[in-house]
């Protein structure tokens, strides 16, 4: 009988496809790559039109060893790698390696690890498709280029161990820009002013916001100006000027791509993106379930496509059916509404059966499986659903010239929302009596409440924002976004806190090289054109060497412009007046994986090190002496006094030896502005004193 041979790259999915094909079958696992460029040189050949120069990648000698003798004895090889690019090329590198031909090795590819997808993809067998394999190694070969010429850079300027990456400085730049309007933000002040209302009959009071006047909207920007507003409303009535009613809809959500997925794990379960795609990873490849077998749960993990195959639609909307009701079903699935280039080829990520409920699997999975599985089949549900409808009651009220309003809203069928919602999901307020008011209603004033506010600056970045803003800019792809955000992590370029980014100063200094000296490289547009032309390359139109040829010139130019021009970040051997407690030489600056520390010149006999404190020539607000450049233990950077613990001062932005002329309080850095530390107060002024380099940050 005949022998057939199918190589998958993970070993925990072996077991399970082994059981769905019986015992023709082998099935083996590659473990991932095989071959790749070499780590100690950069493995292209310029000479020759950028062609790559692959090797075994180290331990990989006993897989292939054992993979030929398994082809040895198969009479057709069938490669079954990720139905992805990196999977097409892992394909190619082991059609090269074991050096199988198209008469004795097919390629076929799955969605999802059940009996039925994979019987069928050995129907549908195929070439390996070269467009897809010529996208991953143009990609390759862009990373190698830029990571290899452009790191050797950095670590002449600053230190050893550092990397830039064609992705990953993007993603430094747009965080260290976010960090930049933060720390420049200055808050405005508003006020609001709701009224309490009292209807007759009625117990509960109706909170009725201020809008404007009869001319449109009012903009109250300080105390004087409240108190005219209110002065005015003394003498006035309120009075229903206008009753609307409506309907409005909330529509099902789409089902999860890999970047959706990982924004809302991390909102709805707090997972880190790395956890969320390991677990994600689990699902896909097979869990042992009980009284089953092992399954795969969900289908691929890595798509940007919300497309759900007919059969998976259809088994869907029978079950909404029959668990919630004919109502419950949506009549068409909801649809993506911008037109950004996806591989379609690839489904939304959804359970591989919508009968396999997240009860009836809960005692085969861990916890935290659980709880992503939960979430992705509910989501799955939701989008094959009804939409959630509210009814809306608006009501306009006039008092003298101002307009007040009070919107309510409740929900009338939930829809979708039965099975599924997220934060954003409104639930509707408690005003449902508003029903019953009309134009003839009589309202009495009982007490009116003003609040003062300050604007806020814009968020900091999170995983799950971050994975957003990359996706919506079109820079990477689902399989990079996490990859990307752990490089950066661990390189200490950024930190996390609570669930924030924040830029350390080995971030800043490395993203300031990046943008004078390699700017095309950090450049947005730049870098989201270039994922076009990939997809063009995978669709066939594109040549891969073009991109290449292309490419290489203004980053070589960059590149040598770049290690003659670049002033040396001192840093390494800056001499200091303190003295080493053990040995009593002058200590020196040196810089480590959290930043700038002081170290014993003496090392390695005195291996004496301290926290380096820069001053920055500002006396502390609250006790005269110096004020300090500090960081927290995972390396965000803030302003304290060098008295600490004795003293307590401390300031996330940059004080500045100015008082305030206002209120006398302490003034900080905002921009090219200085700004009272005390929002209450809101002094603003031209920031004056600028350091050497024309920048009163300076850091």
């Amino acid at each position: 009988m005949a022998k057939y041979l199918v190589i998958v790259e993970s070993p925990a999915k072996v077991k399970t496809i082994k059981k769905f094909l019986g015992k023709n079958y082998e099935v083996v696992a590659s473990n991932g790559h095989v071959r790749d460029l070499p780590k100690s040189q950069m493995g292209i050949d310029f000479e020759h039109d950028f062609e790559p120069k692959y090797i075994t990648i180290r331990g990989k000698g006993d897989i292939l060893a054992k993979l030929r003798k398994e082809v040895k004895k198969a009479d057709k090889v069938y490669l079954a790698t990720d139905p992805d690019r990196e999977g097409e090329a892992i394909s190619w590198h082991l059609s090269q390696a074991l050096k199988l031909t198209d008469k004795n090795m097919r390629r076929i590819t799955f969605n999802e690890i059940t009996k039925s997808a994979v019987k069928a993809s050995l129907k549908e067998p195929r070439a390996i498709d070269m467009n897809m394999v010529d996208a991953q190694q143009t990609r390759r070969i862009l990373d190698r280029m830029v990571g290899y010429q452009i790191s050797p850079v950095l670590w002449a300027k600053v230190k050893r161990g550092l990397s830039a990456g064609r992705v990953q400085s993007v993603a430094l730049r747009i965080i260290c820009d976010r960090e930049e309007e933060i720390n420049a933000f200055i808050p405005e002040e508003y006020w609001t002013l709701e009224a309490k209302l009292s209807v007759k009959g009625e117990k509960k009071q109706l909170l009725a916001k201020l809008q404007g006047t009869e001319q449109g909207k009012l903009t109250i920007s300080s105390r004087e100006e409240m108190e005219q507003v209110l002065k005015a409303l003394e003498c006035e009535t309120f009075h229903v000027l206008e009753v609307k009613k409506g309907e409005r809809t909330k529509r099902a959500p789409l089902p999860f791509t890999t970047s959706t997925l990982q924004q809302e794990a991390s909102k709805a379960l707090n997972f880190p993106l790395a956890k969320t795609m390991r677990i994600a990873q689990q699902l896909y490849e097979g869990i042992d379930v009980k009284g089953e077998g092992t399954v795969g749960l969900i289908t691929y993990l890595r798509t940007d496509s919300v497309r759900v195959s007919e059969e998976a639609d259809v088994l869907a909307r029978e079950y909404i059916s029959g668990a919630y009701g004919e109502r419950y079903t949506a009549d068409a699935p909801a649809q993506k509404k911008n037109g950004a280039k996806i591989q379609d080829a690839h489904e939304a990520i959804r359970p591989s059966d919508i009968a396999r409920t997240p009860a009836a699997v809960k005692e085969s999975l861990s916890r935290d499986q659980f709880r992503l599985y939960q979430l992705i089949w509910k989501r799955f549900v939701a989008s094959r659903m009804s939409s959630a409808v509210y009814e809306t009651t608006n009501v306009k009220i006039g008092a003298g010239i101002y307009r007040f309003s009070v919107s309510a809203s409740r929900i009338s069928f939930d829809g979708f929302m039965s099975v599924y919602t997220s934060e954003e999901d409104e639930k509707g307020d408690s005003n449902v009596f508003l029903k019953s008011i009309d134009e003839n209603t009589v309202l009495a004033k009982e007490a009116l409440e003003e609040k003062q506010h300050f604007t806020q600056p814009p968020a900091h970045f999170t995983e799950a924002s971050l994975v957003k803003a990359l996706e919506e800019l079109g820079i990477g792809r689902p399989s990079t976004y996490s990859p990307t955000i752990t490089t950066i992590l661990g390189r200490r370029y950024i930190v996390k806190e609570a669930k924030n980014l924040y830029v350390t100063e080995l971030g800043e200094v490395v993203n300031q090289i990046m943008k004078e000296s390699f700017p095309s490289i950090v450049d947005e547009n730049f870098t989201a054109n270039m994922e076009s032309l990939l997809d063009s390359v995978g669709d066939g139109d594109v040549p891969w060497k073009t991109v290449v040829r292309n490419f290489y010139p203004d980053l070589d130019e960059a590149v040598k412009a770049a290690e003659k021009d670049l002033e040396k970040v001192k840093i390494e051997d800056e001499v200091t007046d303190v003295i080493c407690d053990l040995c009593g030489r002058n200590m020196v600056v040196k810089y480590g994986p959290h930043g700038k520390f002081l170290a014993c010149p003496g090392f390695p006999e005195c291996r004496n090190t301290k926290p380096y404190l820069e001053k920055i020539g500002v006396a502390c607000p609250k006790c005269g002496k110096e004020v300090v450049l500090r960081k927290t233990k995972k390396g965000r950077k803030y302003f304290g006094c060098e008295d600490n613990p004795d003293c307590d001062f401390m300031s996330w932005a940059r004080p500045v030896s100015d008082q305030c002329p206002r209120c006398g309080g302490y003034m900080v850095v905002k921009g090219n502005k200085i700004a009272c530390a005390n929002e209450q107060c809101g002094y603003l002024a031209e920031n004056k004193e600028k350091d050497a380099n024309g920048d009163r940050e300076g850091i």
